[in-house]
């Protein structure tokens, strides 16, 4: 795949690399921006490579941040994972950098870097680094290939999501064969913690679903307190709401502390995306993000998802 080599070859140039990723990271940002680096510090020991960007508290057992100075920019290559847009890149000081590689799988609306791969058939962006590795003949070693696992499973919420392809599963084989614990890694994907179990509870008992099988919940500033949860805990009970038979879309509306909402979007069959892009968000077709700045927007957003169902 000759842009991979483009990659390699930028990679070559620069003594200092800096790898980033997206806001509020989940299991396949974090995979990939480390996997990565995991992967490039195992065959350029003799070159600067860090990952930067908020350390998230429940995902520290996959990695922590370095810490990096403003200096270290100067003259740097800058690598962004896993990040559709520039308004959500961790960490803007990727602006100083002297050259950007965009790797990506969410759709390109919005296209920067100097160099840039969007793969909008990868499951993963942790897929595509596998896919990178694979393509440069660059050997894994054992901690990039469980990190990249643990992406490509946390973004395919474990092969069931419809993003899955026979690729993904032969890439996801391939780093089964490293030398990593896989059972304690599948467990961690799967814990959750008894506050979580309580709130997903909560979200049970207030699920609203109309006819067709569009559901919301709102989850407001009193309930994240009452459970002891934060906003970045709440994407554990993300996919609950879609277990139910009668369920085909939903949204999950999440009160920040300056009011406005997090609106986490998923579908089973129905895109969803170009609901979220409408208010200020957007993602993959049956997995988005979006923001609502009050109950009205709320409203209307839920109207819009239940649209989507009636006019089919």
């Amino acid at each position: 795949m000759e842009i991979c080599q483009q990659i390699l070859e930028k990679i070559k140039e620069y003594d200092t690399i800096i790898i980033h990723r997206h806001m509020k990271p989940d299991p396949d940002a974090l995979g990939s921006q480390v996997g990565l680096k995991a992967l490039l510090t195992h065959h350029f020991p003799e070159k600067t490579i860090k990952a930067v960007g908020f350390n998230e508290p429940t995902l520290t057992w996959m990695a922590e941040m370095d810490t990096v100075q403003d200096s270290d920019y100067q003259g740097a290559l800058v690598i962004v994972c896993d990040t559709a847009n520039t308004a959500r890149i961790d960490d803007k000081r990727y602006e100083q950098a002297d050259f950007t590689i965009k790797i990506d799988h969410h759709p390109n609306d919005d296209v920067y870097g100097d160099l840039s791969w969007v793969d909008t058939g990868s499951s993963s962006a942790s897929e595509m680094i596998a896919l990178f590795a694979e393509n440069t003949q660059l050997t894994l070693s054992d901690q990039a290939a469980e990190l990249l696992f643990a992406g490509i499973i946390g973004d395919t919420g474990r092969f069931l999501y419809p993003s899955t392809s026979a690729r993904t599963l032969r890439i996801a084989s391939s780093l089964r064969e490293y030398n990593f614990d896989f059972a304690s890694l599948t467990r961690k994907m799967d814990n959750m913690s008894f506050k979580i179990a309580k709130l997903q509870g909560y979200v049970y008992d207030h699920l609203e679903v109309d006819e067709n099988g569009a559901a919301r919940v709102l989850l407001s500033q009193e309930i994240l307190k009452k459970y002891d949860v934060t906003d970045a805990e709440t994407a554990a009970i993300v996919g609950a709401p879609g277990r139910i038979d009668t369920v085909s879309l939903w949204g999950i509306f999440v009160e920040q502390a300056d009011g406005h909402y997090r609106v986490r979007l998923r579908s089973k069959f129905v895109p969803i995306n170009e609901v979220a892009k409408e208010h200020d968000g957007g993602g993959h077709p049956l997995a988005s993000g979006a923001n609502s700045y009050s109950l009205e927007e709320n409203e209307l957003i839920y109207q819009k998802l239940k649209n989507l169902l009636k006019n089919r």
